[in-house]
């Protein structure tokens, strides 16, 4: 089997009211009133048909401010070091990056969003829609991060605490 270099077209882009990385959310749950829209390039338009039937989507996103890949790191919730792989830090090896939002409307080929913990001018690799049938899981374990409270997590999360 040959491996080859992969490379990904946007299909659109992200406008949000998060300007720098230092000041944005880190997860779409605290970014619950973040509003902001996925707009959509016209050529891929015709891929939102029904997408309003569905109230959460996956937004899946180039990470285009990282400028380097880390292999340890240590995780907005936590200051200890651990694998990239065991975080969700966007200093990865492929920045790409996965949000799930609520879908308010759609107007044309502009998706309006909730809970949005993404960079304005954030490329947009894929939306795929969030099914309750398919998507929810009871995890049974969730490594590190049952160490953090949830006042810690939450106070992080929303970036509410001098780093």
């Amino acid at each position: 089997m040959s491996l080859k270099e992969v490379a990904f077209k946007p299909i659109g882009v992200i406008h949000s009211e998060h300007a720098l990385e230092e000041k944005t959310p880190i997860q779409s749950v605290f970014a619950e009133k973040s509003l902001g829209l996925a707009e959509i390039f016209p050529e891929y338009a015709d891929g939102l048909v029904d997408i309003e039937d569905f109230s959460h989507l996956y937004v899946i996103y180039h990470l285009h401010k990282v400028n380097s890949a880390r292999l340890l790191v240590k995780p907005f919730l936590q200051d200890q070091e651990h694998g990239i792989f065991a975080t969700r830090a966007p200093w990865r090896p492929n920045a790409i990056g996965l949000s799930i939002v609520e879908l308010v409307k759609r107007s044309g080929n502009v998706l309006h969003i909730k809970g949005v913990d993404i960079l304005d001018g954030t490329p947009i690799l894929d939306i795929k829609p969030y099914s309750a049938r398919f998507d929810h899981i009871q995890a049974k374990r969730s490594g590190w991060m049952e160490e953090v409270d949830d006042a810690t997590a939450n106070m992080r999360g929303k970036r509410e605490y001098a780093s």
